[in-house]
């Protein structure tokens, strides 16, 4: 990369007059501006890239959106004439620009012959992954910013089996769009001219039908489902349609909408973040719940990718689950009907990554089901779902990861919000049936397999500066790790970015998983605590995991070491 300067200089002298030259004028002398916009090209990772909205080579705007198909365009023709026929399949959210980023991917792509299937409306990140399968695709090209703020948006890419791009493919499309030199002089046709050259394909509601005729296959029992009353919100993003349909389709005649948030809307006025994670993004859905003495609270992700839910108390209110109760509840689910139909496979399988509360692991081997962890990333189960399918070794259960991501059928190859509605509604449909309750059947589960509770800190540290924080903070973290955390001994550090595990008795094995930024801490009690940079975010996460023989214990033992973490992260990344 050129100087900042210079290449601000470059871009205010060929930028048309518009929204993005007004910009770069109104930032015209602020040396820390110009730097924080034009110090490097938006990463591209293993997910694509994602940014804030805006005029420089580090944010996303239609320049750096046209680099991305560009260097996607040069990794699908070295493939060959098959994978350009194969073409590419192309969804869009929500959010501001996500429609004409789209376009602008099928103009890059059609100018090298390839051909394009675009969805005419916004579409959940799961349908994008089951049309590439469906359509027999190259490769596909998700327009999302997922549950991010309002201001970013995002660039993610798939591969041939429906999965977000492995490393190598990645890093192929990256080694293509770093020997580009000039992101004015990329070619790109407009939709009107590729679709007489048959070159573009519009997507409309074909493809709706079909991948909500897969989701039957979801219906694992046969029990009364009119009689649980649930609350479900959009956030204003892509799921409105498809999770109310769904829902429909399998006999819940008591679903209301929070009206506030059903339709589209990139500026998600009613939430400071359009993420389900958050306990402010079910407000409005809880206030609604309380006058419709709802059973269930569903809130979905702006591209619907991602799941949260409440559940009703047994005298009042709700509790939000998190991303790893939700995915033992619906794992347990899956098993116990699967045992009572007769269909629990011999070599099941249940996916999760090294983030992931341990609970799903104790519970799949109540049924005799083989847990596997992944890195953090749904790209790395959709991997194993494709290598077991190939090998026949293990049939794929379930995938889960504690973000609020999950999959139980594997028509689709990511994280899906629709099926993990759908799988929620049933397992609540079918408890309730039984005068049980998602709520009570947690607590029941915590009495077999152990109370665990997980945490979750980060230290968010925006720009370049950031970025060398982080880097600072796990270089420290490696080169000079704690022996002891919370009072606790360090049994073993899993250090994901040399692949090596080193026990405490100076022993070491390989990690047996690929190389990433990930140090993860094992203490003597079972405990572990594990620093992550985000892939996607200007953060550094830390993750912790406990179990204890009471609930109270467990979340001592887990404040602990929450408490113990934030303070080695502002000590390590000074």
């Amino acid at each position: 990369m050129a100087e900042p300067n210079t290449t601000y200089g470059l871009w205010r002298r060929t930028l048309q007059p518009g929204p993005l030259l007004t910009e770069l004028e109104a930032i015209s002398g602020d040396e820390q501006e110009i730097a924080e916009r034009f110090y490097r090209l938006l990463e591209f990772g293993t997910g694509g890239m994602r940014g804030l909205l805006g005029a420089g080579t580090n944010r996303m705007n239609v320049y750096t959106i046209r680099l991305a198909a560009e260097g996607l365009a040069r990794m699908m023709e070295e493939h060959g004439p098959s994978a350009k026929q194969r073409g590419a399949v192309i969804a869009y959210d929500t959010r501001h620009q996500s429609k004409e980023f789209a376009f602008a991917t099928a103009g890059v792509l059609g100018a090298h012959g390839i051909r394009t299937y675009v969805f005419s409306e916004p579409r959940p990140t799961p349908q994008l992954s089951y049309a590439v399968r469906e359509l027999n695709a190259f490769s596909g090209v998700v327009i999302t910013a997922s549950h991010n703020p309002k201001e970013y948006n995002g660039f993610k890419v798939y591969g041939e089996d429906g999965g977000q791009l492995p490393p190598a493919k990645a890093d192929a499309v990256t080694a293509h769009m770093e020997t580009i030199p000039d992101l004015f002089g990329i070619a790109a046709e407009d939709a009107d001219g590729l679709q007489s050259a048959g070159l573009l394909t519009l997507l409309t509601e074909g493809s709706d039908e079909t991948y909500q005729e897969r989701l039957k296959q979801l219906r694992l029992g046969d029990f009364p489902r009119d009689e649980v009353k649930i609350v479900y919100t959009p956030i204003h993003g892509t799921g409105n349609v498809p999770v109310r349909q769904a829902l429909e389709n399998f006999g819940y005649t008591h679903v209301t909408v929070v009206p506030e948030q059903e339709q589209a809307d990139p500026d998600f006025p009613t939430v400071a973040y359009p993420n389900p994670e958050e306990e402010e993004a079910f407000r409005l859905a809880i206030q609604l719940g309380a006058k419709e003495d709802a059973d269930l609270l569903l809130a979905t992700d702006p591209d619907a990718d991602r799941l949260g839910v409440a559940v009703a108390l047994p005298t009042s209110g709700y509790e939000l689950l998190t991303g790893n109760q939700l995915g033992a509840l619906l794992l347990n689910y899956i098993l116990e009907q699967r045992k009572s139909a007769g269909t629990l496979p011999e070599n099941g399988l249940l996916l999760k990554t090294i983030v992931t509360s341990e609970m799903g692991r104790e519970i799949a081997a109540l049924y005799g089901v083989t847990t596997e962890d992944t890195l953090t990333g749904f790209k790395y189960i959709s991997e194993k779902i494709e290598e077991y399918t190939e090998t026949g070794e293990f049939e794929f259960l379930f995938g889960y990861e504690e973000s609020y991501g999950y999959l139980a059928a594997d028509f689709v190859r990511d994280k899906d919000a629709v099926q993990a509605a759908v799988l929620a509604a049933e397992a609540a449909a079918y408890y309730k049936s039984r005068g049980s309750s998602l709520h009570a059947e947690l607590q029941k589960l915590y009495s077999q397999v152990g109370y665990y509770r997980e945490g979750l800190q980060s230290i968010t540290v925006p720009g370049k500066e950031g970025a060398e924080t982080i880097a600072r903070l796990m270089d420290s973290l490696r080169e000079n790790p704690p022996g002891q955390l919370a009072g606790l001994e360090v049994t073993s550090i899993e250090d994901y970015g040399t692949g090596v595990i080193r026990m405490a008795d100076g022993m070491e094995k390989p990690t047996g998983l690929p190389r990433s930024n990930v140090l993860k801490f094992r203490l003597e009690d079972g405990s572990w605590c594990c620093a992550r940079p985000s892939g996607t975010e200007p953060k550094c996460k830390f993750y912790i995991g406990v179990c204890a023989e009471t609930g109270m214990e467990a979340v001592k033992k887990r404040d602990a070491l929450e408490a113990v973490m934030k303070e080695l992260a502002s000590e390590r990344s000074l």
